[in-house]
Formats: C-alpha cells, sequence, structure tokens
C-alpha cells in the first residue's frame, strides 16, 4: 500500500494550536468518508507548525481536491 501525507502550513503565535484544531478536522473528514486507514496529526519547529494526514494513494486525489492541503509527500516505510 503507498501511502502520501498531506500537509497544511501554520505560521505565528497561534500556529500550534490552530494546526491542532485542523487535524481534529481531518479526523472528522476519514472517518465521514470511510477511509480504512489514515493518520492525522501535527508536528512542529522553531519557524512553522504543520497539520498533516497521511492517507492510502487511492484516497488521495478526493483529499486533494476537497481540503486542498499545500503540499505532499510520498511515505516510505
Amino acid at each position: 500500500m503507498k501511502k502520501v501525507k498531506l500537509i497544511w502550513d501554520f505560521f505565528g503565535d497561534d500556529a500550534q494550536k490552530t494546526a491542532e484544531h485542523h487535524a481534529i478536522h481531518l479526523e472528522e473528514f476519514c472517518k465521514k468518508e470511510n477511509f480504512s486507514f489514515f493518520e492525522s496529526g501535527t508536528e512542529s519547529s522553531p519557524d512553522i507548525t504543520i497539520a498533516f494526514l497521511t492517507v492510502e494513494e487511492t484516497n488521495m486525489i478526493l483529499v486533494r481536491d476537497t481540503l486542498r492541503p499545500k503540499r505532499g509527500e510520498w511515505v516510505t516505510d
């Protein structure tokens, strides 16, 4: 199963809280769409906080077109 990590970027003082809230909605979307696999969460560095959603390749187009992430990357296991 090929997986793709889709990423939304957040900046500024409220970036962590905003990314955490966004990740909740990403999870809700996946449950509503009955995805068999997904992982959502946040990651932070001093300059940027991201919310991410990892999905199977077959679900990537739906997520990309509906939720419009800023970027994506293949996940290697």
